[in-house]
């Protein structure tokens, strides 16, 4: 029985006992498909899970963690087993995957590390010579101690690129980015959001209650519950009809910040598949007018199948193209809306909890890069706030690149807005409960629970 999930009446259902092989299998060819051929993890993960229908149910959530487990800490069992990939410094050329260890001696290491396995137990398993195991182990924590290079020693023990690492430290010294990076390297709580437009929190509790599966209310949102496991959330009767969505409780507080109203227009510029755009739909108790933008149409025709099912009637999905040629498909809304939310494209280094495997496709130049994207982006669709409405900038981002220096860059150049007061959205008590000072606020996820990100809120003059 899986981790969440009450025992039926007749009494508690024996777990299959785990087949090693095929999980391994299993493990070894998903991270092969991330590793050499550049696939996503959840994508590398759905495929390889799809063909393998034999795989017992406790299997196949063996496999995701065990997959998860290895990317999250491929980089310190490299350096264990003598590669300094992990330690490279911006702008340098490493021999990469050509002197990487093999796949099956990482997992080896790491089922060792995790203390799933003796060394002796899991070389027999993997087919290696327990001593490449044991020479890696020898005082391997007394030899990340030993660093002396702040960034170097937590690139290692948070299994971090150095120049992500770096990046931490200089943003919030050594003590607390190692806070961060730990919280960054445990697997984020399954938080959903209840639809609001169908049901309240404490009757979706109760209802989750019935279906066996145990939730307590989230610290901050007024919409979340925490559940209790990693229970395939999206096979339960109440998320099919449209109960709740599976939604941080970071990413509700934005959408809480943007301070939607019954009657409003509101529109979500990257909208996406739309987790934020149905969670301002609620706050609007499906009055008014909700334009999920996107350049993206995929995604969008996702949001419009999510919001089906939720019974959200009153979104709009309109493609944007992503050039200068945005404005004239925006033109009908310019200077029109109660609040604007610009979500933007980020480098998501507050989500490395999510998705692990992130911390090896970025690059150092990748926060600048996007600092690029989101200023354009704040320029194309501040212009559509009514006078007297809002416009909130969000990131998934942990560091001023993305955050603090483009807002400091764009307001310049957006006459007649000012910074607004999260206060004014989500209320003194929680603001203050939260930290937001002024018009911004950082969520990370060893200070609050959440994903890490970033929150800035501002008003057009009347």
């Amino acid at each position: 029985m899986s981790a969440g999930r009450r025992a039926p009446r007749g009494g508690p259902q024996r777990a299959r006992p785990l087949r090693p092989d095929l999980v391994d299998a299993a493990v070894l060819e998903v991270y092969g498909l991330v590793r050499e051929g550049g696939w996503l993890a959840d994508r590398a993960l759905e495929r390889v899970l799809r063909r393998e229908g034999r795989l017992y149910s406790n299997e196949r959530r063996a496999v995701a963690e065990s997959v998860y487990g290895l990317l999250r800490s491929q980089g310190q069992l490299a350096w264990l087993l003598g590669s300094n990939d992990v330690l490279a410094r911006a702008g340098s050329r490493t021999a990469g995957r050509r002197s990487a260890p093999e796949p099956a001696t990482l997992y080896a290491l790491g089922l060792v590390r995790s203390g799933a396995a003796t060394a002796e137990a899991a070389a027999r398993r993997l087919g290696l010579p327990p001593a490449t195991l044991l020479a890696a182990l020898d005082r391997a924590d007394e030899r990340i101690a030993a660093l002396r290079d702040p960034a170097d020693r937590l690139a290692v023990r948070a299994s971090l690129p150095r120049w992500i690492a770096e990046r931490f430290i200089s943003e919030l010294g050594e003590e607390e980015a190692g806070a961060l990076a730990r919280a960054l390297n445990e697997r984020g709580p399954l938080t959903v959001r209840a639809n609001l437009l169908a049901t309240t929190r404490e009757a979706l509790q109760a209802r989750l209650a019935q279906e066996g599966m145990e939730a307590s209310p989230t610290r901050a949102s007024p919409w979340g519950l925490v559940l209790d496991g990693h229970e395939n959330a999206f096979s339960l009767p109440s998320f099919e009809e449209g109960l709740f969505e599976i939604q941080d409780e970071g990413s509700q507080l934005i959408a809480l910040a943007v301070g939607a109203r019954p009657g409003h227009k509101v529109v979500d510029a990257c909208a996406g598949a739309g987790g934020k755009s149905l969670a301002l739909a609620a706050e609007m108790r499906g009055k008014g007018s909700l334009f999920a933008l996107d350049s993206d149409g995929g995604r969008l025709s996702e949001a419009k199948r999510r919001a089906r099912r939720a019974g959200v009637h009153n979104l709009r999905a309109r493609e944007i193209p992503a050039g200068p040629e945005a404005s004239a498909a925006l033109a009908d809304l310019a200077g029109a809306c109660d609040s604007v939310l610009v979500d933007a494209p980020c480098s998501g280094l507050g989500a490395l909890r999510r998705k692990p495997d992130a911390r090896w496709r970025l690059q150092p130049a990748d926060p600048a890069r996007f600092a690029a994207l989101q200023r354009e982006l704040l320029l194309r669709f501040a212009p559509l706030v009514k006078p007297g409405g809002r416009l909130v900038y969000a990131t998934c981002a942990v560091g001023r690149t993305e955050n603090e220096d483009v807002v400091a860059s764009v307001l310049p150049e957006l006459p007649g807005f000012a910074p607004l007061p999260l206060a004014s959205a989500l209320g003194g008590a929680l603001a203050g409960s939260l930290g937001a000072v002024g018009p911004t606020l950082r969520l990370l996820p060893h200070r609050h629970g959440t994903d890490g990100f970033f929150v800035a809120s501002f008003t057009r003059a009347a």
